[in-house]
């Protein structure tokens, strides 16, 4: 429910952060709320979008951090807690995108996404990636991207998926580093929690394992998927021990 409103408390669990924490964050208006007297209230809608703008560019600690809070909010399905068994496919996996624009690269993606049939209105969903990316670029250092809606309407998506790509040359995407990125990931999850935990595991392995290295150097969607799903591994193994 987009519109819901939550407490001062309810926020701070949802956020994973102390209420003081969260508390102070509004006072020097830095998290979008509505002062009512003496007490705070949050639109689900706002600091979900807030909360992904905010994880994107915590410094590798925090996200680490992050990543162990919310673990127990991840739909866990698997034995293993692994997520990406089920939220990809190689079939929704190209190597070879030959876009090389930053228009072009959104629209591509979210032709991708539209071939899974998981997508109940592409043209809705292509708007709401470009209403992201003019919030702020989710290209990060390392030359890759984790796309996404702005707002995650539970009527957008049959099911939560994520599907990715590997451009044959490198798009300016408005990383902070001002490099080029070249791998892309389009996370379309309906939860909102679910969403969120899903940036934080892929920004774990990008920072923790080879993964971007070892998608680089994959010869078949296949091969890219298997990447992945070893990167994973390796950080529940981590984050686990």
């Amino acid at each position: 429910m987009p519109f819901r409103t939550f407490t001062l408390a309810e926020a701070a669990a949802y956020l994973h952060l102390e209420p003081d924490a969260l508390e102070e964050l509004a006072r020097r208006g830095e998290v979008p709320c509505e002062r009512q007297g003496r007490r705070l209230t949050f639109v689900h809608k706002d600091i979900d979008e807030w909360a992904s703008r905010r994880l994107l560019g915590l410094p590798d600690a925090r996200i680490s951090d992050f990543h162990r809070r919310s673990f127990s909010d991840a739909l866990d399905f698997s034995p293993d807690a692994a997520i990406l068994p089920t939220l990809t496919r190689p079939a929704w996996i190209s190597t070879a995108l030959s876009c090389r624009s930053k228009p072009g690269l959104i629209s591509e993606m979210a032709t991708l996404a539209d071939a899974t049939e998981l997508v109940s209105d592409p043209a809705d969903l292509l708007a709401s990636l470009e209403e992201r990316e003019k919030l702020c670029s989710t290209a990060l250092p390392g030359g890759f991207a984790l796309l996404h809606p702005r707002n995650h309407q539970p009527y957008m998506f049959l099911d939560p998926f994520i599907v990715a790509a590997r451009t044959i040359g490198q798009i300016h995407f408005g990383a902070p580093d001002g490099q080029p990125t070249d791998i892309f990931f389009l996370i379309c999850c309906p939860d909102d929690r679910l969403h969120l935990h899903v940036l934080a595991r892929l920004c774990m392995m990008a920072h923790h394992t080879t993964l971007l290295d070892d998608l680089r150097a994959a010869d078949t969607p296949r091969d890219f998927h298997s990447a992945l799903l070893a990167s994973e591994a390796q950080v529940l193994q981590q984050t686990q021990s």
